[in-house]
């Protein structure tokens, strides 16, 4: 048997509120700070029923899962499955490139996240910094790498602009001169025309 069959993970709606709470308490959770952030919430169900949740808090580039927490164990690794594919779509939504957790189960080191290194926690988010625990991150982007090709993609942009920049300004003094030309030719075959006809008045007397 699918041991995901009947399982359905969403976004908390307040409807979820007294089940998060009951759950929250149970596991000596702060829960009046969470019930403020509800809207970073996951729940599952089973079967229609509320089975678990787990947070997810983004800041900037950096989102953490926290409070995981079930009303029924036995689906756990299942629910967490689904918590994973759908926490990966909300991290590329959001622009994710790095996820923290402090959570301990097994199941988060088995797809991909590890011990945080002392490298890796001079990157961790400002707002974290005084939470108590060991850290498990796992780099979903390379930042470093994605930052540079965007430094050297507008570098490019910005070259091709002075080149469209400094085409157009050649081809406006092409223009220029064109027309400075033109008016000068202008001129000297009206001054030419003048003087003819002034040369020709004395002999349109005799």
């Amino acid at each position: 048997m699918n041991p995901r069959s009947g399982l359905r993970v969403r976004r908390a709606t307040v409807d979820d509120l007294p089940a998060l709470k009951a759950l929250w308490v149970a596991a000596r959770l702060p829960a009046d700070e969470l019930e403020a952030r509800l809207t970073e919430f996951q729940v599952v169900e089973v079967d229609d029923r509320f089975a678990g949740a787990l947070g997810l808090q983004i800041a900037g580039q950096h989102a953490r899962l926290h409070s995981e927490d079930y009303a029924d164990f036995s689906v756990a690794d299942a629910a967490r499955e689904l918590f994973w594919d759908r926490l990966q779509k909300l991290a590329a939504n959001h622009g994710v490139f790095r996820l923290w957790t402090q959570e301990t189960s097994p199941f988060w080191t088995r797809w991909g996240l590890q011990p945080a290194s002392a490298e890796n926690l001079e990157r961790l988010p400002d707002a974290w910094k005084n939470l108590e625990g060991r850290w498990l991150t796992l780099e979903l982007k390379n930042a470093d790498v994605i930052n540079a090709a965007l430094k050297n993609q507008f570098a490019g942009f910005r070259d091709a602009e002075r080149k469209q920049t400094a085409q157009v300004h050649a081809q406006a003094r092409k223009i220029r001169i064109f027309f400075t030309a033109m008016f000068f030719g202008l001129a000297i075959v009206g001054f030419a025309v003048a003087f003819y006809l002034l040369l020709r008045q004395p002999l349109n007397r005799h």
